[in-house]
């Protein structure tokens, strides 16, 4: 992370914001990129002044949100041999057993599994072309992208932002207790929907049949 922070330093705010958008947009396609880490480095050198916060959190929203609309259409025009494809080509991020548990997520969990799915890495990927693979109705696939892309992204940015300017001042001031304060509530804020996101994705691979031994 801090290797991409470092590059991203380097760059003028406006190619930050496009790299953010283009990055996220793309792994929410279906392609495994880092965009959770490109947002969290975009995020932390907000903190610094070198860019807003506002537009670095808009960008990683506009990406994810065009990015899954791109990754459903075309789950829902290749299809289940896209998402095979896609397996092959990416067998650690997107495997059969990866595919098999997000396909019982959305089984279970509907679109909420779209709306979570932004805040795990696999969903994150495989949400848009499973989503069009499986055929749900495009309108509320689309309310649960764009409700869930717009609170991850701006809720990210914004958690790491205050985070950074608050170690910032505590660091200026020597104050260890403040930081780790501050660090301990950036834990607690997120706790719960991360709890919750992968509760939804964890559970439906519990429910699986347990392979009957052979004596």
């Amino acid at each position: 992370m801090l290797d991409v922070q470092h590059w991203l330093v380097a760059l003028p705010p406006l190619a930050v914001y496009l790299i953010v958008a283009g990055v996220i947009g793309v792994e929410s396609m279906g392609v495994p990129l880092p965009g959770e880490i490109t947002l969290v480095s975009a995020a932390l050198l907000a903190a610094t002044g070198v860019v807003e916060p506002e537009w670095v959190a808009a960008g990683a929203a506009f990406g994810a949100i065009v990015g899954d609309s791109v990754g459903y259409a075309i789950g829902r025009r290749g299809g289940r041999p896209l998402l095979v494809r896609l397996g092959r080509r990416f067998p650690k991020h997107l495997g059969p057993a990866q595919l098999a548990r997000a396909e019982l997520s959305f089984a279970r969990h509907g679109v909420w599994a779209v709306f979570f799915g932004r805040f795990v890495a696999l969903l994150r990927i495989l949400a848009g072309p499973l989503a069009g693979a499986l055929h749900v109705p495009y309108r509320r696939f689309l309310v649960a992208n764009a409700a869930g892309g717009l609170v991850w992204a701006f809720a990210t940015t914004y958690l790491l932002f205050h985070l950074g300017r608050v170690a910032e001042h505590w660091l200026k001031d020597l104050s260890w207790a403040g930081l780790a304060l501050a660090v301990l509530a950036g834990i607690a804020s997120t706790w719960w929907l991360r709890r919750r996101a992968h509760r939804a994705h964890a559970e439906p691979a519990r429910d699986e049949p347990t392979p009957a031994r052979t004596p």
